[in-house]
């Protein structure tokens, strides 16, 4: 079942471009009755290698902009950690209140893309690019400057990464439904290269999150991450393989549903229960 769990990961963030990582939380409690933070845990690590994964070939594609991936990345390593602790603080019920909402908040990102901007939902992370993507990074904030890399832009990413870094920490979630969209925001770049960035980003984030759960759990169950690392390399190399086929709107409104209704059900079991 881990292995399935992976797998779903993988295939998520390969197709959609977003989002495989905030299914890992909820499948891993469901299906396997890990207490949340030991889920988020095992999430950060197994989106971090998926992440890597699809990093390599985008790297040898030379879709990845290494300033806003070195701004942003770093911004976000350094909250990770933060956000992980004061996630191990928070009373349960409170931490899984707010991976719904935060899970609610993606799902509706993701519906509302295939409604205004349906063509984005074309372009994954894993699929295949043309030359005429590679176009040069233009700074929104100075557009008379093609090249500007201007303090004010520097840390208009490095803020975003302290944001992302802190949900990374604190939901086990990659980032990319927030990455994603601030590097189109802020660099006017194409949006193969903003989904090749947002994985290298994702890595050192939820690596670094990753990290500092390890030395807070001498318990990790490395077994069972292996086992969700090896259905994430299955499933980001299946969606390399398919995402130009079926990656569309129609796929990625399946995947929003999907994810409230895991959501909502790992809410209403937890509940029931009485066990968090």
């Amino acid at each position: 079942m881990s292995v399935v769990i992976g797998l779903v990961i993988g295939l998520v963030l390969g197709l959609t471009g977003a989002g495989g990582s905030i299914f890992a939380v909820p499948l891993l409690m469901l299906l396997l009755g890990l207490p949340i933070n030991d889920a988020i845990g095992i999430a950060l690590g197994a989106v971090a290698v998926s992440a890597l994964i699809g990093t390599l070939g985008n790297w040898r594609a030379q879709y990845i902009l290494w300033v806003p991936a070195i701004s942003l990345g770093l911004g976000g390593a350094v909250v990770a950690p933060i956000g992980k602790y004061i996630g191990s603080q928070l009373p349960p019920i409170l931490l899984l209140l707010g991976f719904c909402a935060l899970a609610f908040i993606i799902a509706g990102i993701m519906w509302r893309q295939t409604v205004t901007t349906p063509e984005l939902a074309n372009v994954v992370r894993s699929g295949h690019g043309t030359e005429n993507d590679l176009i040069t990074p233009i700074c929104r904030f100075s557009p008379e400057n093609p090249s500007d890399t201007s303090p004010k832009c520097i840390a208009a990413l490095i803020g975003c990464g302290l944001v992302v870094g802190l949900l990374s920490g604190l939901f086990g979630v990659g980032g990319g439904f927030l990455i994603v969209p601030a590097l189109l925001f802020i660099t006017q770049v194409s949006m193969r290269q903003a989904v090749a960035t947002s994985l290298l980003i994702i890595c050192v984030i939820g690596g670094t999150g990753f990290t500092s759960f390890v030395a807070g759990n001498s318990s990790l169950d490395w077994l069972l991450l292996a086992q969700v690392c090896f259905g994430g390399l299955l499933g980001m190399l299946g969606g390399r393989l398919i995402a130009d086929k079926i990656a569309g709107p129609q796929l990625q409104k399946i995947f929003a549903l999907a994810l409230i209704v895991i959501a909502v059900i790992t809410l209403a079991n937890k509940l029931i229960n009485g066990v968090i």
